[in-house]
Parts: structure tokens; C-alpha cells; sequence
């Protein structure tokens, strides 16, 4: 782009891509880039969703865009953006501009277009904004964190997650699996890790709405209590459980793990909360779940990790709008950490793939009951969970992140474990 050329949006965004640009991208102001016939389009419809975009460059601005629905992409469902953003990850690289090509694009564009319109409601404060409120990861902080998640709306998670309630990663015989039997085989492999029998009593951390609960006593016959931060969650898990019949053997409470005084459990899980208790909370919480074991009790974690060990922290858009205060890392520091609390790691295995698969089906169950979902929790809250199981699904797909199993024992004090001398239950 020449200094002589007249600024448009289109020309703009032409002059900042290495690559071209992969889509069709269309403004409000008439202008456009990228090829006429591309099946995927980008339309930005008005001033405040430039301002968004250009106030918050990267993730966060165009997240911002979409979810006002300011930035449209056409020739995907809003439930499943799976398809654009692929070929938007793949294929969509800017360069930084100069300086002086930074104050061009400013003018040409609108320096009033430099003031940040008010983030949708659904965005979370910054770390820095949040770090004002309470101590990070303390119970009071994280009950607010796991409530803005978790308590949307019950029954938009039953549209979302299908019959089984489960919002962690499912097990797949094969890719034509169904979503729900994969669910059950993830409860059943978990079951079989930990080598329940009945009569014993398991401890369930985060336990949602209550699957991995109600799996284990009607299955198995055990007796388990699940604690979860989200009285949402607490509240259908306990319906769930009167409905099956199994206030016998089941329980869900209203609680923080790390207020479960009870010990002697012949195993404990935990399914998808290490990644909300923050990397230096490793040793308290690898101990405090050790301690809620028997000598000779197992415990099985299952939480998404990343590829590698190193510091890194949760992007812009996933920490305000879905999981806030969310950290992961790899598998290396949960057994390490695991090892140092004073357990045995015995098994760690990898299911990378198998979220992929997950987060498509939650994809097609939210394009399928879009109506449902919208009028549940509004468009904008829908728009948010479609571009965040998509993306997460890009992640799992590239190794960006993956999802680990840590089994585990607490060994008796002459270092006996129980475990067998090869594992029993089938892959």
C-alpha cells in the first residue's frame, strides 16, 4: 500500500497480512480483501467492531467483535465455527507494522476508533482486575470463578453436553463412537483404573453434575461422595440422584475439596478440576488428596495439560470469557508434583485425540439445539461457548494441548501399593 492510496478497512487489513488474506473480509465501509469465491467470509458491520478490534489486537479483539456480533463469519454455524478457524489459525499471520505506518493506519481509520467500546457483558475482569478482588485461588475467588463458568444454566449444559451431563473428556471406541456411550466408557476406564469394588467408598473432587458419582454406585456398587464449588451443579446432581435411586450409595455436596475433612476413601478422582487450582497449588493439593486416602487407596487425575512444562499462560480470550484464573501445564509437573505430595505414580496415560472428538460433539449438539441454546442464555453467551469448543478442538488437533490420566497409590509405610504387577482393565 502506497502513502498515496486511500486508507479503506479492506486496504488496511491487506497491508498488515505476511500471506494474503485466506477469506473474503468485507466492512461497513464498502471495501473488501481476500478471493471473491473463498466458501468462508468475514463481514465487519460497523464502527465498534473496528474499535474492538483495534483497541484489543489479537484473540481478544476479534472475540469481542464476534460475540457483539459485530464480526460475522458467514459459511459456517455460529454453534460450530470449527471449519473458519482452521483456516484462519492456518493461514491468517499479521505483521507488525512500522511506526509510522502505525500512526498512518490510525488516522486513516480514526483516532476515535482508539477509545475501547465497553466489553460484552459475558468478559470476565483482567488478571490484574481480579488480583484487586481476592487472593488468587483462594475459596472465596474460586467459587466466583467456577460460578461464572459453571452456572450458566443447567439446561443449556443438558442441550450442550447431551443426556450423561459430563463436561470432561470422553473415551471413543472408534470415531463413530456416540458421545454418550464414550461418556460412560470414560467413567467405566476410570472406574477400572482405580479398581473399584463394592462396598468401598470413593471421593469424587469437582464432580460436576455428578457422572462420575452415580456411574460408580450404580455400576459398581460404591459408595461415593462428589463435592463441586457450583451449587447449580450441586442442586441437579442431587435430583439425578433421587431419580435413580441412589441416595443410598451417592451423595453430592455444595463444597470445596479442600474442605472434605473425611478420610479413608479407598480412591479418590478428580476429573477436570486440577486445571482450575492453579500450578502452585500443586503440592497442597496432590497432599490434601493423599491424606483422604487409605494406605493402599488410589487416585486417578484426569486434567487437560500442555505439550510441554514451560510457563505459559491462558490466552486473553479463554481466560476472561471462559475459564478465569484457569492455568495448565504439562504432564511432567502433575506426576512430579504427585511424586513429591508422597504417592506412587503407577500409570499415566495420554488422550489427546479423544477430546478432539468430544468437543465436536458438544459442537453439533449446540448447532442442533442453536434455538434452544439462544434462548436459554442469549446469543451472545452462545456465540461465546460455539468459538470456544471450536478453538479448543483446533488445540487438541495440533497438540497444543492434550489430556492426561496420572494414576496413582498411597502406599502403605513399608512402600506396599496393591497395585498389581500389570494393569487389569482394558484399553
Amino acid at each position: 500500500m502506497s502513502t498515496t492510496d486511500p486508507m479503506t478497512i479492506g486496504t488496511m487489513v491487506e497491508s498488515l497480512l505476511r500471506d494474503g488474506m485466506p477469506v473474503r473480509f468485507t466492512a461497513y465501509d464498502g471495501s473488501a480483501a481476500g478471493p471473491e469465491d473463498a466458501a468462508i467470509r468475514l463481514d465487519l458491520r460497523n464502527e465498534r467492531g473496528l474499535a474492538y478490534i483495534m483497541t484489543a489486537p489479537g484473540d481478544l479483539g476479534m472475540a469481542r467483535a464476534y460475540v457483539m456480533g459485530d464480526l460475522v463469519i458467514d459459511g459456517v454455524h455460529p454453534g460450530d465455527p470449527y471449519d473458519a478457524m482452521v483456516l484462519l489459525q492456518s493461514n491468517l499471520r499479521f505483521r507488525r507494522p512500522s511506526p509510522a505506518e502505525a500512526v498512518r493506519l490510525v488516522k486513516g481509520l480514526g483516532i476515535g476508533n482508539l477509545k475501547p467500546p465497553p466489553p460484552p457483558p459475558q468478559e470476565q475482569l483482567p488478571r490484574w482486575r481480579r488480583a484487586v478482588e481476592g487472593v488468587r485461588h483462594s475459596l472465596a475467588r474460586d467459587a466466583g470463578m467456577i460460578a461464572h463458568h459453571y452456572d450458566v444454566s443447567n439446561r443449556f449444559y443438558e442441550l450442550v453436553l447431551g443426556p450423561s451431563m459430563t463436561y470432561t473428556c470422553a473415551v471413543f471406541g472408534t470415531p463413530d463412537t456416540t458421545l454418550e456411550d464414550a461418556q460412560a466408557a470414560k467413567y467405566e476406564l476410570i472406574c477400572a483404573k482405580l479398581d473399584l469394588q463394592p462396598g468401598q467408598r470413593l471421593l469424587d473432587v469437582g464432580c460436576g453434575w455428578g457422572g462420575m458419582v452415580r456411574h460408580a454406585a450404580r455400576e459398581h456398587g460404591v459408595r461415593a461422595l462428589g463435592v463441586t464449588l457450583s451449587l447449580q451443579q450441586a442442586q441437579w446432581a442431587k435430583r439425578a440422584i433421587d431419580r435413580e435411586g441412589l441416595g443410598d450409595l451417592a451423595e453430592v455436596r455444595h463444597l470445596d475439596y479442600r474442605e472434605v475433612a473425611e478420610g479413608g476413601f479407598d480412591a479418590v478422582s478428580s476429573i477436570g478440576l486440577t486445571e482450575h487450582i492453579g500450578v502452585r497449588h500443586y503440592p497442597a493439593y496432590f497432599g490434601h488428596l493423599r491424606g483422604r486416602l487409605r494406605p493402599g487407596g488410589r487416585l486417578l487425575n484426569h486434567c487437560i495439560t500442555r505439550p510441554h512444562n514451560r510457563p505459559q499462560q491462558t490466552g486473553a480470550f479463554i481466560d476472561r470469557y471462559v475459564f478465569p484464573d484457569g492455568e495448565l501445564t504439562g504432564v511432567g509437573t502433575i506426576v512430579r508434583a504427585a511424586q513429591d505430595a508422597g504417592l506412587e505414580v503407577q500409570h499415566v496415560e495420554n488422550l489427546r485425540p479423544h477430546y478432539a472428538l468430544t468437543l465436536a460433539g458438544w459442537n453439533r449438539n449446540l448447532v442442533r439445539n442453536w434455538e434452544a441454546c439462544v434462548a436459554e442464555v442469549g446469543e451472545n453467551t452462545a456465540r461465546v461457548w460455539g468459538l470456544y469448543m471450536a478453538g479448543s478442538r483446533v488445540g487438541f488437533d495440533r497438540d497444543d494441548v492434550e489430556l492426561h490420566h496420572v494414576l496413582a497409590t498411597r502406599n502403605d509405610d513399608d512402600g506396599r501399593s496393591g497395585y498389581p504387577l500389570r494393569p487389569l482393565w482394558k484399553a
